[in-house]
């Protein structure tokens, strides 16, 4: 049976040696990609376009903005009511609440 040190200079020794051939498949593998591109004529952009600024692909878009349900009158700031609450809403936020007029 093997020892302990023995598979583990075992181990080193296949970590090389898949680092080495890993190298030689990724060359053939990038000579061969470039085979391919002059024969067909294609550039890098057209394997690998650039994505324009922006948002990324398949990004949702944000919701939009909710009306505010709070109101501090000393500063005029807003709160909708959504998300981390602001410290000058206090213990009692129902003082802010903005009165909401049906019209």
């Amino acid at each position: 049976m093997a020892t302990y040190k023995q598979l583990l200079a075992e181990k080193e020794a296949l970590e090389t040696k898949l680092v080495e051939i890993r190298e030689q498949e990724v060359a053939g593998v990038i000579e061969k990609i470039h085979q391919l591109m002059a024969e067909y004529g294609l550039s890098v952009e057209d394997v690998a376009p650039k994505r324009g600024r922006g948002r990324p692909a398949g990004a949702k878009r944000a919701a939009p903005a909710l009306p505010p349900k709070y109101m501090d009158p000393k500063t005029g700031k807003t709160w909708s009511g959504r998300g981390r609450a602001p410290s000058w809403l206090g213990k009692r936020p129902e003082r802010f609440l903005i009165e909401v007029t049906e019209g």
